[in-house]
């Protein structure tokens, strides 16, 4: 076993998933519910689940295209979007100027 990818998967996912809306939803249902062990598995599960899919998508994806080329396009998409978001906030800025 790699122990520093395990490492650095642990950290790369921990840190993004702090504070997203996910998270807030498993407070409110956790603050709600008489069963918050059941929130937890529920949550647990498919965070799992998901995790899992990304992976078997990354290793098919790694079996038909270089990773240069999957470097290129996860750069594009992330680039694209941040450009539609800048552009959207300079149109919402523009709107509330009027």
């Amino acid at each position: 076993m790699d122990w520093q990818l395990l490492g650095l998967s642990f950290i790369a996912v921990f840190l993004s998933e702090l504070g997203d809306k996910s998270q807030l939803a498993v407070i409110a249902l956790g603050g709600s519910s008489k069963f918050p062990q059941a929130v937890f598995w529920g949550t647990a599960s498919a965070l799992l689940l998901t995790s899992f899919l990304g992976v078997l998508v990354g290793q098919g994806m790694a079996e038909f295209l270089p990773t240069n080329i999957v470097k290129i396009i996860a750069a594009t998409g992330f680039a694209f979007m941040g450009f539609r978001l800048l552009l959207s906030g300079e149109e919402k800025s523009g709107e509330s100027e009027n």
